[in-house]
């Protein structure tokens, strides 16, 4: 059976029963030969990697091949075939073995009766992402499913990497076991590609965080990153998120923080990548968004690496695995993401509850959010979330924003039914306790899960909330957290200024339109995306002055637009209409009542 074709969303009774029979497998299946890669580096400069390959056959006549087509935690298939070279077979006494191409992101090798083949290929490395490689004459950043080809029956093998360092590169780390100094070992398939590894001359910071070695390597300090600050800071978040969940289910823990690209991070399970702006400790802003930005992924390690949805596992990585619960494992990911930077004593309570009111001011002002539930949402990630255009925001939601203030709503709503004795805390320790491991969960299991903690009282108004929550595009109702907390939403300005919603760029001078929201004047008159804005009400509109000349309007004023339309011109008019009133910037109420302030700070501490 091809363990890679599996499909993903396998009854969880079938899968147990699978499970069950592999763990009676003979002691034989167990002793695998393993397959082994040396990894390359003659010219790191060129961006590319050697990669050979030792690969057993197990005495079949053909050896067929496969490299994965995406990654786990982070859903686009990216074809990662596309970027290896010149790959070539041997047998015995370095025999060349025929090899042909069968799919995309498949191989097939006659073997002519060889024991192991030796597979060569090269792989061009030049994407700086927490889910592609990167080499350069500095660094490598190699990512498994980027990396390694491998036999289609060999998901449970166990597997070496050895690297061969270029001249002064001093180390090369990673996740997995490690014998000796560049020589990596997993036992399976999903440990290999689920362990990234970093090589150069990386600054490493080690700190003991639930009595666990954990290492900050930073690549690319060059005197702009402040390590010993932020390791000290990253170790009060860790160990608050080790307290949250009762202690850290790994051995020792990775944190690799590549400085010098865009903010970005992928989890594992004994490791986390962040890839991080090169002055973000110049700002309070940008080092603040990197604490959160590394509390969001090493939250991870037990939300999605080890409490999934069940459809997150055994991994099919030749095809799309399409979930609903990505609300669950991304956004109330991201709700403790910032929680937790304030636990930790790294930020006031006003700068988390701008935080948090940032997410809210996200989703109630993307209009998608009346078209696309959470749950699908999460099921469309491949096909939305990851493939955005200009019409996004209309048509679509954030299930990393719409899940992180679901998991507000919801901490608040446990704490309501059981006179806050149970919190979100406490439903995420009940969860990882019963659906950790090889068990995975279904939404069935996590709306049961809840009702089961919040007691009695929610048997019948906790699954109305969820599936209206999760279900419908509905409006979230934020009455119930805002009473328990005592917060309110600021009272919006009086002020009436001009509002087209329409979003524009500068480009060699020439202004266009990149956006138009819907159900806004901008909307309603017909502008377009890519129009050209050349002239308003007859004038020429000067580089960098859109914003500036819209503002000198009123509302109910007409504006007329001089456009240039796939190079057509033409005029449009639009009526300006008021912004939005409506703030969602989180306060405290000046008259709290005891118990609100009491609830507030049990919350935030």
């Amino acid at each position: 059976m091809n363990m890679f074709g599996r499909r993903a969303w396998l009854s969880r009774r079938a899968w147990l029963i699978g499970f069950a029979l592999l763990c009676v497998r003979p002691a034989a299946a167990q002793q695998l030969e393993p397959i082994r890669y040396t990894l390359s580096f003659p010219a790191p400069y060129t961006h590319y990697v050697e990669v050979d390959a030792s690969i057993p056959t197990d005495g079949q006549p053909q050896v067929d091949l496969m490299m994965p087509v995406w990654t786990p935690g982070s859903y686009l298939v990216r074809e990662y075939s596309r970027n290896v070279e010149s790959l070539t077979a041997t047998g015995a006494n370095d025999m060349p073995l025929p090899v042909g191409k069968t799919r995309k992101n498949r191989w097939r090798v006659e073997a002519g009766g060889a024991r192991t083949i030796s597979l060569h290929y090269r792989l061009y490395c030049r994407e700086m992402s927490v889910r592609t490689n990167w080499i350069d004459e500095e660094f490598a950043q190699l990512n498994g499913a980027a990396t390694y080809i491998t036999r289609l029956e060999s998901r449970d093998r166990p597997y070496e990497v050895r690297l061969r360092l270029p001249p002064g590169w001093a180390r090369s780390l990673s996740g997995m076991t490690s014998p000796e100094p560049n020589v990596f070992r997993a036992p399976d398939y999903d440990t290999l590609v689920d362990s990234p590894i970093v090589a150069g001359n990386p600054a490493v910071y080690e700190f003991s965080a639930g009595g666990k070695p954990h290492y900050l390597v930073d690549v690319g300090e060059a005197g702009v990153w402040d390590g010993a600050r932020a390791v000290q800071d990253l170790a009060k978040v860790v160990q608050k998120t080790i307290d949250l969940w009762g202690g850290a289910p790994y051995d020792r823990f990775y944190l690799f923080n590549m400085i010098g690209a865009p903010g970005n991070g992928l989890e594992h399970k004994n490791s986390i990548v962040i890839e991080t702006p090169r002055l973000s400790t110049s700002t309070p802003a940008g080092y603040h968004a990197w604490l959160r930005l590394a509390s969001h992924e090493f939250f991870h390690p037990w939300n999605v690496k080890r409490l999934r949805p069940i459809e997150l596992g055994p991994f099919d990585y030749e095809n799309e695995v399409y979930t609903k619960g990505l609300w669950f494992a991304e956004g109330v990911t991201d709700y403790y993401a910032d929680l937790q930077v304030r636990r930790a004593g790294l930020a006031g309570v006003e700068e988390y509850l701008q935080d948090l009111s940032g997410a809210i001011a996200n989703l109630q002002n993307t209009p998608g959010r009346l078209v696309l539930s959470a749950e699908m949402a999460s099921y469309d990630a491949w096909i939305k979330y990851y493939r955005p255009n200009e019409n996004s925001t209309n048509d679509s939601v954030s299930y990393y924003v719409k899940g992180a203030v679901i998991g507000f709503l919801l901490d608040a709503r446990i704490r309501h039914a059981t006179a806050g004795v149970k919190t979100l805390d406490d439903f995420m320790r009940l969860m990882y306790q019963r659906y950790s491991g090889a068990h995975g969960f279904t939404s069935a299991d996590l709306r049961a899960t809840a009702v089961d903690l919040a007691g009695p009282s929610a048997k019948d108004d906790f699954p109305r909330w969820f599936q209206k929550t999760l279900e419908t595009t509905e409006e979230l109702d934020y009455r119930e957290a805002l009473d328990w907390f005592g917060l309110d939403f600021r009272a919006p300005s009086s002020a009436k200024s001009a509002y087209l919603g329409v979003a524009t760029t500068l480009s060699e001078g020439r202004t266009f339109v990149t956006g138009v929201t819907r159900g806004t004047p901008a909307f309603d008159a017909g502008m377009e995306v890519d129009d050209e804005i050349i002239a308003i009400d007859g004038v020429r509109l000067p580089a960098g002055q859109f914003a500036a000349r819209i503002a000198a309007f009123r509302p109910a004023e007409k504006i007329t637009f001089t456009i240039s339309r796939r190079n057509l011109i033409r005029s449009l008019d639009v009526m300006v209409g008021t912004a939005p009133a409506q703030s969602w910037s989180l306060v405290v109420k000046p008259d709290a009542t005891p118990g609100q302030t009491a609830h507030l700070k049990a919350w935030l501490q």
